[in-house]
Order: C-alpha cells, then structure tokens, then sequence
C-alpha cells in the first residue's frame, strides 16, 4: 500500500467517551462533528481538526497533540501514538483505521497522507487503548510531590519537579480567522526542569502522562527536543514485551504441571488449636490464600510479604505441615546458618506434638550428622527439613519434595532458585520476603504471580523507637541500664572484626553490669551455636555484633539494639536490623547512633526515612523507596535492573503492564 493525500484529518482526544465509539461512527457523523467543533467547548477541548494549507505553528500542533493524549514514541506503529522528525508528524488518531503523515513548511501545513498502517482488529485495538489509559493512570501516583523530586514524563523522559505555578500562555485557537489566531489563558502548570536548565509546563489535569521516578541511582536528567528519550523507550519496551512472553510462558507452565492436591488437615487444625497467640487478620487471609492453592491440581507459586516480626514464620510452618501430612516432604531453604538453625527450633518447638520428623542441614552441624540427614531425605524418612543453600547441592536428593519454602527470597539468585524447580517441575512454591514489593509491579504482575501480603502487626505489638543521635558515652551507657533494668536483652552493632574487642573494653568500662558476648562471621561454628544459644537463654545480656544477625535471631526478651556508626549501613539493611527487637509486647528502642563529626549527604537522608518509617508495617510506606527497588529488583532479577533505572520503575511496570495485556489478547 501506498501513502494517499487527502485534505483533511480529525485527531481526537484518548478518553472513554471517544474509545467507546467505532470508526464508523466518526464517519457517520462527520457533519455534525464539524460544526460542533466550531461551537462546542467539549469538542473544541478534545478535538483537533487540521486542513491541507492551513496556517498554523508546529508547535502549536505538537502542543494540542500531547494535550489530546498521545504518546510520543520513536516510530508510529499503534492507535493513540505520535512520533516526530524535524517538520514531519506521523500520527495514529484512536477515530482512524489508518495513520495520518502531516507535513509542515514553516507555518504551514503544506501536505496531509494516509499512511499505510492499518489497525488489523478495531475491537482489540480499542480494548487496548482503554487498558493502556488505565495503566497511565494508576501508574502515574505523583502525590505528595516535593520540588526535587525526580519524575517521568511520557514523552520527554526523566526532569526535576520545581512546583506547581499559574503561568499565562499564548494559546492558537484552530477555529478562528488567521487574524485572530492567538489568545491568553492562564492555567496552573506542573513545571519540570530537564538537562541545561530547560523548563517545561505540563497543565494540571495531564498527570496520567508524569510518573514518579524510582531508581537503583541517582538518575541523569534527559534533554528535551532529542531522540534518545524515544530510543530507549523503544528498546525497554523490547525488553519488557520480551519478559512478559517468559512470564507469560512460564505461568501456562505451571498451569499446565498436574501433581496431587493435599485433601489431609487433621496436623493443621491440632496446629491452629495449640497456637499460643491470635492470628492476625492478614495471617489469616494469607493462610486461606495458600489452602486453596495446595487444593488445587496446579502447583502454587506465592510469594509472602511482610515486614519483619509481623508472622511469616507461622505461614511457612502451617504450609509446611499440610504437605508433610500428606505424604510428601517440605524444605524451607534460609540464607544464614543462624535463620536456619533459629527456625529449626521454632520448628521443633511448634511440632513436638506432632508424629512429624523435622531436620536441620547446615554447615554449622558435624559431616557425619549432615550425611545422616542426606541419607534420610533420599529414604523419605524426613518430612520437613530446614537448611541453607546446601539443600541446593547436586548431591542431594529428596523421596518425594512436594513444597519448597525460601525465606528472605532476595538473598539467592534466579538460578539457585531454579535448580530444585528443574529436578520438580511439579512443585509448590512458597517465597518469604520481607523486602516490600512496589504496589506498581504488584499491578504489573498480579495477573501472573500470586503475591500476598502481611501488613497487620501481631496484637500488642509496640512501634519501635527510633533514635537517631551522635555517639556520645552518656546516651549509650543509659541506653544500656534502661533495658538491664527491666531485666532485658540488648544488641549491640559494631560492624568492624579488627577492632570489636576494643569496642568489649569500651563497654565494660562503663560499668553497667552486663554480661557480654562477642559474635561475629570469623568466628568457629560450634562457637557461633554456642554463643546464640547463651544468648537465647538468657546467659548473656550484651551481644556486641557485627551485621551477622541481619538474619534469624528472634528473642523476644532483646528490646534494645544500638549501632555505633548509622553511616555505615544502607536503609533497607539498617530497616531489617532494626527488626531483631519490637518482638514482644515491651517497648523496644533502636538507637543509630553516627560519629561526632555529623551527618552528610545520604546518611543523613538515610538516617531520615528511618526515623519517619518508625511505624509499624512502614515498610510499605513512600519513606522505603530503598526496599521497595530491592523488591522490585528482585522479583525482575539484574537483566532488567538496567531497564529500570533508566526510565524509572512506574514507566517501566506499565510497559509490563500493557505488554502483558497486549500478549493475552
């Protein structure tokens, strides 16, 4: 097919009204339009109507165009797009079977073509557009915007917000005389300052095009008027269509693998009877959630998030029980020797009732016990073991794995993941976060992921808090007595091997009577079992530590933790840090404590978002950016990493979004 001039094209706006109509209908109507657009407010708003040789800006077109709800792209190829280059316009109108080619001369439109790209389905055509305007706008989420921050536009790529201002603009009116083409009008803008200083204006009431930025970096600031902005947009949008295929198949995978349902409960209800505390609100819908997956012939593949002490432990437990009373056997696979072994125990501990064999494999055991355990997972003598990545090993094989538990998900890569999914392609699934997942790729993906959340606190439970001072003697030594004094446990953080026991003498000079212990990775592995259980017991009060117990110590008597240096510690490490106390019903402080000579840069802005995120759940909230790109990264995994950072996480999940949708139809 051929380009084909014509004299006039009709462009209108990407809104439901219009959607709504067939192209037919414009056609029909074509009369009545045009005059309603010379009378009507509506039509004069949300239409534009241009003619060969007519005289009129660029600009003006290109202004009006955005205003309408096009998206600007480096090539045309779908209904609602636009692209550019020097004085030419390619445009797709949603009212048109076919793209439109407006060429201009100076101030003149000197030739309008029909191109020959053609919509091959109007009904999914309008179907799509109707979600992708859906998207843009639960996408967009630009509340609480302050000047600085970081946002995305559509069409013009990544600038700084500068405030929202009423500015007066010359404004072409398309339907009056050439001699009275221009007019003032004053709006409220958005205004957005890019690369070299350049502002642009965007009228409130257009957000759906603006997106908050959210990012691994700090992210460089596009220029307006340039190419590169569609260029990579085009080649994430590559990317993304790409993932959302390997997703896509991978869920008619999972849809399609068959493996036994678990109709057997009688374990569970004894578990629910004998549990000591009352199951949140989101504790029970979570559990109600996994139910029904294993009672479907599907295999489940959920990921749980909740914040730290908030009840995962109970959910993997229970799930773990359903299946291993069914005749198969369960893993529950942590990142720390420590997470395994404290999880051991509370297996244990939950489960001395039960006629259930429960193992722990790690490095922290004898090579002759690991053996033991090795051989009674191949016999089908153990139903639940807990272990590190060590239950990944070649070597090892399960009788009959029916679930596969992963706690703190983020700390194993996509292929170590995988292994066990490979030797069971029938197998349940059970991933525990505590990093939250972005409401935005939770949208994106909620129509091919399972993913529940645990936001409610436990009853009782007390915010925890957060202190942010220098070091000095005084606020440590008194920190330390106040907990001693109520008989319970504190943490003490020095992330430093070389010179802790400095930090022990530092302590014990300021004679308050605690019993320290020293814990830290270098240290033998029966000594670290030593040391954590002394300290679970009570022995010790003091445990001066290094980052090692980031993961899997819960004792609910420790209600004071200290850091000595804040500035070391990245925000979502000293969040979950902060999470070893508030695990009882006592008030639990944290104290982040930064040197002498102040704070700077991120610290401080670090240091900040912890003490604004000292509710409970806050991992949810704006002030856990950090976590929430640690969550989105990884459920996406490092390959889109860089996709992410380029055009930010709410652009990138609606291209997911709309590249997922596109697929399905």
């Amino acid at each position: 097919m051929e380009k084909i001039s014509t004299n006039s094209v009709l462009m209108v706006a990407i809104i439901p009204y219009f959607l709504e109509k067939e192209f037919v209908w414009f056609i029909e109507n074509s009369l009545q339009i045009a005059r309603s657009i010379k009378t009507q407010g509506f039509w004069q708003n949300n239409t534009l109507f241009l003619e060969q040789n007519q005289k009129v800006s660029l600009s003006e077109v290109l202004r009006k165009i955005d205003e309408l709800g096009y998206e600007k792209v480096f090539k045309t190829s779908e209904p609602g797009e636009f692209s550019q280059i020097g004085g030419v316009i390619d445009i797709f109108p949603i009212n048109s079977p076919a793209a439109f080619r407006l060429d201009f001369l100076g101030n003149f439109l000197e030739k309008i073509e029909q191109l020959p790209l053609r919509v091959a389905n109007e009904e999914i055509a309008k179907k799509l557009l109707h979600k992708k305007l859906k998207s843009q706008k639960t996408f967009s989420d630009i509340k609480n915007l302050k000047p600085g921050d970081y946002l995305v536009h559509l069409d013009h790529g990544i600038a700084q917000f500068r405030g929202i201002g009423n500015f007066q603009f010359s404004i072409f009116n398309f339907q009056s005389n050439p001699n009275d083409e221009i007019s003032k009008q004053e709006k409220q803008y958005y205004v957005l300052e890019y690369a070299q200083d350049d502002k642009l204006y965007v009228p409130v009431g257009l957000e759906r095009k603006l997106s908050r930025y959210i990012g691994f970096s700090e992210p460089k600031l596009s220029r307006l008027g340039g190419v590169l902005w569609q260029k990579t947009k085009r080649k994430i949008k590559e990317k993304a269509e790409k993932l959302a295929r390997e997703l896509l198949a991978m869920f008619a995978e999972k849809a399609a693998s068959q493996r036994p349902t678990y109709p057997r409960d009688e374990f569970t209800q004894t578990l629910e009877e004998n549990f000591p505390y009352e199951l949140t609100i989101d504790q029970k819908q979570v559990l109600g959630e996994i139910a029904a997956d294993l009672a479907k012939p599907a295999p489940m593949d959920r990921v749980v998030c909740g914040d730290v002490g908030f009840g995962k432990t109970e959910i993997a437990l229970r799930a773990a029980v359903k299946v291993a009373e069914n005749n198969r056997q369960a893993a529950l696979i942590c990142p720390t020797a420590i997470l395994a072994s404290q999880h051991f125990i509370t297996f244990k501990n939950r489960l001395k009732n039960l006629p259930l064999n429960i193992a722990l494999l790690s490095r922290l055991q004898p090579a002759s016990q690991q053996r033991k355990i090795i051989a009674g997972l191949k016999a089908g003598e153990i139903d639940i073991v807990i272990g590190t990545h060590c239950l990944l090993a070649k070597n090892l094989q399960f009788k009959n794995l029916g679930l596969l538990i992963i706690d703190d998900e983020q700390k194993f890569g996509v292929k170590q993941k995988e292994k066990l999914r490979q030797s069971h392609p029938a197998l349940d699934v059970l991933y525990l976060s505590a990093t939250p997942i972005p409401r935005t790729l939770y949208m994106a993906l909620s129509s091919l992921k399972e993913i529940s959340f645990i936001q409610t606190p436990p009853a009782g439970r007390k915010a925890i808090k957060t202190i942010v001072a220098p070091f000095k003697k005084e606020t440590a030594q008194k920190a330390i007595e106040q907990e001693l004094s109520r008989g319970g446990q504190i943490y003490f953080l020095h992330n430093r091997v070389e010179n802790i026991g400095t930090v022990k003498q530092y302590l014990v000079d300021l004679k308050t009577k605690a019993q320290i212990a020293i814990l830290h990775a270098k240290l033998p592995d029966q000594e670290i079992i030593s040391i954590m259980d002394d300290f679970q017991k009570g022995k010790t009060n003091l445990l001066l530590s290094t980052t090692i117990i980031e993961n899997g110590l819960d004792i609910a008597n420790a209600n004071t933790f200290i850091v000595d240096d804040a500035t070391r510690l990245g925000l979502s490490q000293a969040y979950q840090l902060r999470g070893r106390v508030g695990r009882s019903s006592e008030q639990s402080f944290a104290y982040f404590l930064y040197p002498k000579r102040g704070l700077k840069g991120l610290a401080k802005k670090r240091l900040q978002a912890l003490q604004q995120a000292e509710e409970l759940g806050s991992g949810y909230r704006v002030a856990m950016a950090d976590l929430e790109i640690r969550g989105a990264g990884n459920i996406l995994g490092k390959e889109q990493a860089g996709s992410v950072n380029r055009i930010g996480l709410n652009l990138y999940c609606q291209m997911l979004s709309e590249a997922v949708e596109k697929l399905k139809e």
